[in-house]
This record gives structure tokens, C-alpha cells and sequence, in this order.
């Protein structure tokens, strides 16, 4: 592949987001920082998550219940502070950008579960956020699962199917696995990619291609984000640049599903390259 123009808010973001000083809340926020929000001050909205978490404690005192304190942190967060899930502009960009859902107190599955579990641990309650497919949750231990997007509701393996149906269609059943707890770094990267794809659909191609960039500042050899990231420079008529990574897609994933796009793809980039 052809060699890489430095660019150093990627190289910020490649340094903060594999930083372990940093937590998800700060590399949340750099990345908002980076992609839209250069004036953004981190510890503010660190500060903010803070204020929310300390107003409970005085609330909770010295009670250790699981129940209890899963009880008073919904009432907390959806009743008196009146967060809630942003079902009407769900693709709004905003909703993956934890300045702007901790501002306007609305936001995705993700960004609701990211706030809910670090309430959640500044009280003491070890909360797990969960990359469910389609649909990010929490879990306590592995019995008690629980919605942030929908006001912290209890949720039954009957209600996992019914998401998956809902997102995926019937043909795809429910596995113990789909719970396993997610990383940080899972997590930055399906932000990273909700936002990718909102800005494809705006056709702001120079702000996907940054997420594309920040994805494989973590995960160099994602066959996916190479994949995007030819597709993004076809977009955007570098026919030199798509080519190289395009071929290199097919190198990583030569049975992919989407192998004849991508082939008809180079197909077509050569001969704009070649007019």
C-alpha cells in the first residue's frame, strides 16, 4: 500500500485510546474532541459524570444491595434527571458523542450503557456493558440484565430474541455468547463505526474516512476497515490510494460475502484510473 500521509489527530487518537491511564469516559470524549468538538474539555464532562455519581451516593449511603442500588441508580438517572433514549433522531450523530448525550440527556444503546455502568461503579455496583448484536446493554454477574436505553428495564432471554429478530430477522437465534462482556476498545470501535456510517449516509466522506483512520489506529489489519477505507478513497475519486487497499481486502478475506463487489469495484477504479 502506498504510504500514509501523517496525520496527527490520528496519532493522538492511536496513543490516548491505547493509553490504560485513560479511562472509557476520557477516550469517549477524546474522540469527540477529535472528530467534531475541538474546544471540548474533557475534565468538565468527567466533572459532570462525577456531580451524577456523588448526588446518588448521598442518597444511597452505605447500603451494598445489588436490587436496591440498581433500583435507585434508574430512578436517579431516568426519573429525576430524565435521561432517556433517543428514539426519534436514533441516527443522529450527536447520540454517539458523550458531551452531547451527557448536554442533552438523550442517546443510543451505547453511549446510555457507557454513562449508566460508570454511574453505576462509582456507587460500587460492578455493571459489565454488553456488545449484544444490534443493541449494547448491561449486565450484573451474569444473571440480571438490564436496558439503559429503555429507563434501565430488566430483560429476559425471550426480550434478547425478540431484538435480534427485530434487528436481524428470524433466522438468527440467541447464543450465551452474544452476553459476553465487551472491551474498551470493542466498544470505541462500534462508535467509531455508528458514526462512520452517519457520515457515509450525509456523504461526509472526509469525517468517515477519520473514523475509518481512528478504527485501524486501534486495529491495523481489520479487514473491514481497510475494506471502507478503499471504498471511502474510490468515493472520493483517489483511485490511487483505493486501489492498494481494496486488493488488500481481498488478500485478508478471499471468501468474503462481498467479494464480487469488491472486484467489480477494482474493476471499475481501474478504468477511472485509466481515462
Amino acid at each position: 500500500m502506498s504510504a500514509e500521509k501523517f496525520d496527527p489527530f490520528i496519532s493522538e487518537w492511536t496513543s490516548f485510546s491505547k493509553n490504560p491511564n485513560y479511562n472509557l469516559i476520557e477516550k469517549c470524549l477524546k474522540m469527540a474532541q477529535i472528530l467534531e468538538y475541538p474546544e471540548l474539555d474533557i475534565s468538565k464532562y468527567v466533572e459532570k459524570i462525577n456531580d451524577i455519581s456523588n448526588s446518588l451516593k448521598a442518597k444511597i449511603g452505605k447500603v451494598k444491595n445489588s436490587t436496591y442500588l440498581i433500583s435507585m441508580l434508574n430512578e436517579h438517572l431516568f426519573d429525576e434527571l430524565g435521561f432517556y433514549g433517543a428514539e426519534e433522531d436514533y441516527y443522529d450523530p450527536g447520540n454517539s458523542f458523550l458531551n452531547i448525550v451527557l448536554d442533552k440527556k438523550t442517546g443510543i444503546p451505547i453511549t446510555l450503557s457507557i454513562i449508566y455502568s460508570e454511574v453505576a461503579k462509582n456507587i460500587g455496583l460492578d455493571l459489565q456493558i454488553v456488545g449484544f448484536p444490534g443493541h449494547v446493554i448491561v449486565k450484573y454477574k451474569d444473571e440480571v440484565i438490564l436496558d439503559p436505553f429503555y429507563r434501565g428495564r430488566l430483560l429476559t432471554i425471550e426480550d434478547l430474541e425478540g431484538i435480534l429478530n427485530r434487528n436481524f430477522g428470524e433466522d438468527i437465534e440467541f447464543v450465551p455468547e452474544y452476553l459476553n462482556s465487551a472491551t474498551a476498545e470493542q466498544l470505541l470501535t462500534r462508535l467509531l463505526r455508528n458514526l462512520k456510517n452517519a457520515y457515509t449516509q450525509s456523504y461526509a466522506y472526509d469525517n468517515a474516512m477519520k473514523c475509518t483512520d481512528m478504527i485501524l489506529g486501534m486495529r491495523p489489519e481489520s479487514p473491514e476497515e481497510i475494506r471502507d477505507k478503499g471504498i471511502l478513497e474510490e468515493r472520493l475519486l483517489r483511485y490511487d490510494k483505493a486501489l492498494p487497499l481494496l486488493n488488500k481486502y481481498l488478500e485478508l478475506e478471499p471468501e468474503a460475502d462481498d467479494a464480487d463487489f469488491i472486484l467489480e469495484l477494482i474493476k471499475s477504479v481501474r478504468e477511472k484510473s485509466n481515462q
